[in-house]
């Protein structure tokens, strides 16, 4: 027999159409982080959480913006809203929290003291900017510099030509915060 228990749980089953989507757990953590509605001007005609579980359907799917799905709504207003929260740093705000809040679950300090660099030369030859010269591997593209902790949690990602070196990589991240997006 059908209770409102039930019904409520049907409801959140059909609510979640894709592996990626948020779920309700996610979203309560999340929605705190989001910017506000203006109090000025049209309210906004999107879900934001529908936006986020169209981010996260691109980010799992690797597929492009023209690609995505039509019940997600158009893809230049998910895009608009993609850029418009990546300005405002939350998805590395999110990344930030979910780590130290890994970190914290496991016992550990929030703050990592150490951590593990290392890079890789991705051929790259038309890359924009003129991409780099490895001359250790005799490649020319992008390099990027990934950092982890000493349990594997990731630290901070780092695009840059292939010419950079290893230290540099890390030094340009920790100066340039949009650059260590993640």
């Amino acid at each position: 027999m059908w209770t409102k228990d039930h019904r409520a749980r049907q409801a959140g089953f059909e609510r979640r159409r894709y592996p990626t989507d948020l779920t309700d757990q996610e979203w309560r953590v999340i929605r705190p982080l989001l910017p506000p509605s203006s109090a000025r001007g049209r309210r906004p005609g999107v879900d934001l959480r529908e936006v986020l579980n169209a981010i996260r359907y691109l980010a799992g799917a690797g597929c492009g913006w023209r690609m995505l799905p039509v019940h997600f709504g158009p893809w230049q207003t998910i895009y608009w809203w993609f850029r418009r929260l990546a300005r405002r740093f939350l998805f590395a705000t999110l990344h930030n929290i979910a780590l130290m809040l890994d970190r914290e679950r496991v016992g550990r300090e929030a703050s990592p003291s150490a951590g593990v660099l290392d890079s890789q030369t991705v051929k790259a030859p038309h890359a924009p900017g003129g991409g780099g010269f490895d001359a250790a591997k005799r490649l020319k593209g992008r390099k990027r510099h990934i950092m982890v902790d000493t349990d594997g949690r990731l630290l901070m990602v780092n695009l840059t030509a292939a010419d950079v070196q290893d230290a540099a990589g890390a030094e340009r991240s920790n100066r340039q915060p949009k650059a260590a997006l993640c």
